[in-house]
């Protein structure tokens, strides 16, 4: 086949794959032009998914007559003063957005400049331009995309729903509004009730505002404010506690130069910053941005401009992850504020909830409460949806436990004060319930003690070494011979964290000596648990990740088991500990080690409220 010139509009349709994939790409090429355009106000409408209508409205500085001929010319643009691709500082640059929906769509552009003694209007229909005429506007510039993609169906036919389509522009117009917290954004819509965020102070407290009101009330009530940066670069926004996760990555928002992004160093950096609270299922919600040079950074990599590249990509990671455990470890000993919330709504009963029938001395007509309270009875009948069965559980009991009693002590006023409160009581020889002086916290004392011998670990490998203890006689463990080579590989990394072992034959292992912060330990368990660990690493894990699940595990086989009855100081003891050690709101595994409740939440329990 000899080889030809394609045509002007086979080559802007073909440009508008690469652009425009779908009505959100659409959405967001004319949302960064009115943002390049200096705009304070944009509003957004769309109809069916985007696929209709498009409408884009601001109030930015408009384009004079002669800009609007060329604004849907190729490769036309004002966002570069010269032919240096290396320091650009606006969100679009290319010039294709527009002649590219032109190209499949009907493109309607009114726009008027403040030099210009009224608007003009242009429109294109798949690829064919109309002449310029006069128009009624104010200021700024409104664009309307009707009927995408109808110039070539078969792209129609990779469109997913109206609805799907929709949550795309709005997920688009979201990532915008928080990357620009000084500039209001409206966003209608005919599948749901149009929203608006307001313009936000400028400053930490108007980003916060803004990241609030999109990401919700949550995620403000739980973020830690996150700064950063070096040598030119800054880490900017805030950053969810481990406690409050996702069960995907979609809730971590990238930004490099106010230009969201979704890119693969990124995020690594975030897994790596987070690896030391949560486990693999887990992900942070988080708002991050990346300011520096730039020259510093390629972004144009990709003809969507989502994907970016760093000079320096080791400083910038660097940088992310020291800001992130900086910020993590000033907030750490907090666990997120929705644990509260979830323990009322695991209390609170549904419309169909049937009162217990009470067997026994009723007690509330007694002079005085019994020692001893009596054992309620349901009655038989439809289960209570709305009250949890092991909610339910801890209301069962016929006598209480000997520590429990520690309620009868009168708790320090001076405990009271302190962030976790004094220990009042054991309950289920596991957990331990404290007094503050607005409520009450409930304590997971095998989490809790978990997280406090790692830290302890973590410190010592730092400072100068973990001390040993040597054991009279070898303990020897046998296993499969594919655990004891993972085992014997890893030999010299579990001795930096006190652990030594040597072979003992095909199968088995001989361990040594154990780490003495552990006291006794089932070694047999520790490794067994040690190889299942080592099984999923590979030379790409880095060292440190790797020594971390080694003290993580060794931490969970030597803290306080769930099961063992404390007495009252050393529950206050742990408690006092807990205040003053980093990241002690969460576990090894990144679940919460305390649940505070309120005297609000309390009397929202009782239908006090």
């Amino acid at each position: 086949m000899p080889v030809r010139q394609l045509s002007e509009s086979l080559v802007n349709r073909i440009a508008a794959g690469e652009v425009v994939e779908r009505p959100a790409s659409a959405v967001k090429e004319l949302v960064e032009n009115a943002l390049d355009a200096g705009a304070r106000r944009i509003e957004v409408v769309i109809d069916g998914g985007g696929r209709r209508l498009i409408r884009v409205s601001d109030d930015g500085a408009g384009m004079t007559r002669a800009d609007l001929d060329l604004s849907v010319e190729r490769h036309a643009t004002s966002k570069l003063d010269d032919e240096d691709l290396l320091a650009i500082a606006t969100l679009g640059f290319r010039g294709e957005a527009l002649p590219s929906i032109g190209s499949v769509a009907k493109l309607s552009i009114t726009t008027r400049h403040a030099g210009e003694p009224h608007g003009w209007t242009l429109t294109v229909d798949a690829g064919t331009k109309s002449e310029i005429g006069p128009a009624a506007l104010n200021s700024g510039t409104r664009v309307e995309v009707r009927d995408l993609f109808y110039a070539t169906p078969a792209r129609l036919k990779f469109l997913k729903s109206d609805r799907a389509e929709g949550e795309a522009v709005r997920e688009v117009v979201r990532r915008l509004a928080m990357s620009r917290p000084d500039v209001a954004f409206t966003l209608a819509s005919e599948e749901r009730a149009a929203v608006t965020w307001p313009a936000a102070l400028p400053g930490a407290a108007g980003r916060l505002a803004r990241l609030g009101d999109v990401l919700g009330a949550d995620f403000r009530a739980n973020a830690v404010e996150v700064q950063g940066g070096r040598e030119g670069l800054r880490i900017e926004g805030y950053a969810a506690l481990p406690t409050f996760t996702r069960a995907n990555a979609l809730g971590q928002y990238l930004f490099v130069n106010d230009r969201p992004v979704r890119d693969k160093l990124l995020l690594g950096a975030v897994r790596a910053a987070y690896a030391d609270y949560l486990p693999r299922d887990r992900h942070p919600v988080l708002a991050l941005f990346v300011t520096l040079d730039a020259r510093e950074v390629d972004v144009n990599v990709h003809p969507a401009k989502t994907e970016v590249r760093f000079r320096d990509a080791g400083l910038v990671r660097a940088s992310i992850v020291s800001a992130l455990r900086e910020a993590l470890a000033r907030d750490a000993q907090r666990a997120a504020s929705t644990g509260g919330d979830a323990t009322v709504a695991a209390f609170r009963t549904g419309s169909s909830f049937a009162p217990p029938r009470r067997t026994g001395w009723d007690w509330r007509r007694s002079p005085a409460m019994p020692v001893v309270a009596p054992r309620f009875e349901a009655v038989q009948g439809p289960a209570m949806p709305g009250f949890a069965e092991a909610a339910q559980a801890a209301f069962d009991v016929v006598t209480p436990s000997a520590d429990a009693r520690a309620a009868m002590a009168e708790a320090a006023p001076d405990l009271l004060d302190r962030p976790l409160g004094a220990a009042r009581a054991q309950i289920h020889e596991t957990y331990i319930v404290s007094q503050t002086r607005d409520g009450l916290v409930v304590v997971d004392q095998h989490a809790a003690h978990e997280r406090l011998v790692y830290e302890r670990l973590k410190a010592a490998v730092a400072a100068h070494g973990v001390a040993r203890q040597i054991l009279l006689i070898p303990e020897v463990v046998e296993l499969d011979e594919s655990d004891v080579e993972r085992l014997l590989s890893r030999a010299d990394e579990l001795a930096r964290y006190g652990l030594t072992i040597e072979s003992f034959g095909p199968g088995a292992v001989a361990v040594r000596e154990t780490p003495s912060l552990l006291g006794e330990i089932d070694a047999g368990a520790l490794l067994r648990d040690l190889a299942e660990h080592m099984a999923e690493w590979d030379d790409s894990v880095p060292l440190e990740r790797r020594l971390m699940h080694v003290s993580a595990t060794m931490a969970c086989y030597g803290s306080v088991r769930a099961g063992r009855r404390l007495k009252p100081e050393e529950m206050n003891a742990l408690l006092r500990e807990m205040e003053a050690t980093p990241n002690s709101g969460q576990c090894n595994h990144g679940r919460p080690t305390y649940v505070e409740l309120k005297l609000s939440d309390i009397e929202r329990l009782f239908g006090r409220r």
